[in-house]
């Protein structure tokens, strides 16, 4: 991978519960670390097997090798959250990896 292909910005995500004030348990995301990437849509095969799941909004994001993440973590990129679906550490070298992350969808 040419390391010039890295050129986003991206923050790495987990939830984490902590108890407020009153006794109640909070949940929230809390930034693990910002890397950079490379950021890709899904094409060709990738695309149409993510279609047949209805995960249209599947993007691929490349960082070099970060401890630790795993799919209950996502990634936030321009403004949108992407909940991490796999993982997958290159013939692990610990050198990079890739993730496959569907775009959240706000309820309302």
């Amino acid at each position: 991978m040419n390391p010039g292909d890295l050129r986003h910005r991206v923050t790495v995500q987990k939830l984490t519960t902590t108890i407020n004030e009153n006794g109640f348990e909070m949940k929230e995301w809390v930034d693990v670390q910002t890397v950079w990437a490379a950021v890709s849509n899904l094409h060709g095969r990738e695309y149409f097997a993510a279609a047949a799941v209805q995960a249209e909004n599947t993007v691929k994001f490349m960082i070099r090798h970060l401890e630790g993440v795993d799919s209950s973590m996502r990634i936030l990129f321009q403004g949108k959250a992407y909940d991490i679906t796999a993982v997958d550490h290159i013939k692990y070298e610990k050198r990079y990896m890739e993730m496959k992350a569907v775009e959240v969808r706000e309820s309302g």
